[in-house]
């Protein structure tokens, strides 16, 4: 079971490049991540978001504390060794394309497991494949609107989680998934609403694919 989970601020939009710093949604960072806490469970993200982001991606407000599979697609070996998603509790395992063994000893002087793929950005079967393999089945995606749009296309999500806030950003705000251009309406993914809750300011919809 593969979720996707996603910030909108705007209609049709995803997060401001200055989020971060502008801190608009406050609940989506620590709710997120909770809603995957057993022990087969993982939060999947890209290198892109560790470096824009640095997000810790850990569970801090659970009754149970059980700290999901940390996963990074990491095709270069970019993650920064003093990236928070490497602390401790929890652990972390790369995917990488590339074998740099300078970086590869750096990391694992961290605590993190490296293993190497092919090129991840385009063999996510691969990825999942490797992530049943080690019996995580459940699985947490907290990533771009590249990784996101990659997952809905591939038909890999089974839910949908969109955290949306009550603010406007106007054309500043990113896509929050990247798919190709329609030509009509009707190529449009759909989805059905499972469930609604508030956590406010903000707003959590659950979704599954129509």
């Amino acid at each position: 079971m593969a979720t996707i989970s996603l910030t909108v601020l705007a209609p049709a939009s995803s997060v401001h490049a200055q989020a971060p710093a502008l801190g608009t949604v406050g609940s989506f960072a620590v709710l997120g991540a909770s809603t995957v806490t057993n022990t087969g469970s993982a939060i999947l993200t890209g290198i892109g978001t560790v470096l824009a982001d640095d997000p810790r991606l850990d569970v801090r407000m659970a009754a149970d504390r059980h700290q999901p599979l940390r996963v990074i697609l990491d095709s270069r070996l970019r993650t920064p060794t003093g990236a928070r998603i490497l602390e401790q509790p929890g652990a972390a395992l790369l995917f990488s394309a590339q074998d740099e063994p300078v970086r590869r000893r750096a990391l694992e002087e961290r605590g993190a497991k490296i293993e190497q793929l092919a090129d991840t950005s385009q063999n996510l079967e691969q990825v999942l494949k490797r992530l049943a393999e080690l019996e995580i089945n459940e699985i947490l995606v907290e990533a771009g609107p590249t990784l996101a749009g990659a997952i809905l296309q591939g038909g890999y999500a089974d839910e949908l989680l969109l955290y949306i806030a009550p603010v406007l950003l106007g054309p500043q705000g990113r896509a929050l998934v990247q798919l190709p251009e329609l030509t009509d309406l009707a190529q449009g993914r759909r989805f059905a609403i499972i469930d609604t809750h508030s956590i406010a300011p903000d707003l959590r919809l659950r979704l599954r694919p129509a």
